[in-house]
């Protein structure tokens, strides 16, 4: 036999120990299947949105920075690509020279790769270490990485005494220091190459170029003979 309640609405719920208030309110806080899935991947979207934009900062910053802390030096040596012009005055000034060779602030290793070509063991010392692994590849890329080798390294803080030809692409603020410090490290027979700026007190002993391409040869011989003389 069939109960009273029998067919009534609620009477499932009643069943089971709710009300048909509780059922209503309990409704209203359950979210269809289908819109959960839809706020689960804006969810994720947002977060991969957010790694991206984070990534890339990231990464400007890392590339970005060896470029702008050495301009917030006392004395900043910016990286200006050689012309080709400075290049081939450079080598006329090594014509007929000998022993290893130095780049300060070698950049991206334009001058030490065409030493190497004359067939100088060539050093280049550079801050940034961007163009020093870029120069690296380039010299592999040219065939002359055996005898082109480059450094990460503050110019400061190397001692050139062992070098017989040093290349130096500087700017006034720094001559005159450089000027001193070389003074006092490199040996007799040495040649230091200045250039676009020469250096404020030597006298130099050869000129190539004119404008920016100008560069300037110094020889420590005849700088000390003159000094000594005076």
């Amino acid at each position: 036999m069939v109960g009273p309640t029998s067919g009534l609405p609620g009477s499932f719920a009643m069943e089971r120990g709710e009300t048909p208030e509780e059922e209503r309110q309990s409704g209203r806080h359950v979210l269809p299947t289908s819109l959960e899935s839809h706020s689960l991947k804006k969810s994720n979207w947002g977060f991969l949105f957010t790694g991206i934009i984070g990534g890339a900062l990231v990464t400007v910053y890392a590339v970005a920075t060896p470029f702008i802390t050495p301009a917030l030096r006392k004395v900043c040596l910016p990286f200006v690509p050689a012309t080709s012009k400075q290049i081939e005055n450079v080598v006329k000034m090594l014509q007929h020279r000998r022993g290893s060779l130095v780049d300060i602030g070698s950049g991206d290793g334009r001058i030490v790769i065409a030493a190497a070509k004359e067939g100088f063991p060539a050093v280049g010392y550079e801050l940034n270490p961007w163009l020093v692994w870029y120069s690296r590849y380039r010299a592999w890329r040219e065939g002359v990485h055996g005898s082109a080798k480059f450094y990460i390294s503050d110019l400061w803080k190397v001692t050139f005494a062992q070098y017989s030809n040093v290349v130096v692409f500087g700017v006034p603020q720094m001559m005159l220091q450089l000027e001193r410090k070389l003074e006092l490290e490199l040996e007799d027979g040495a040649r230091v190459i200045a250039c676009r700026f020469p250096f404020p007190h030597w006298t130099p002993d050869h000129t190539a170029g004119e404008g920016i391409d100008t560069v300037w040869a110094y020889d420590l011989n005849s700088f000390r003979g003159r000094k000594k003389r005076s």
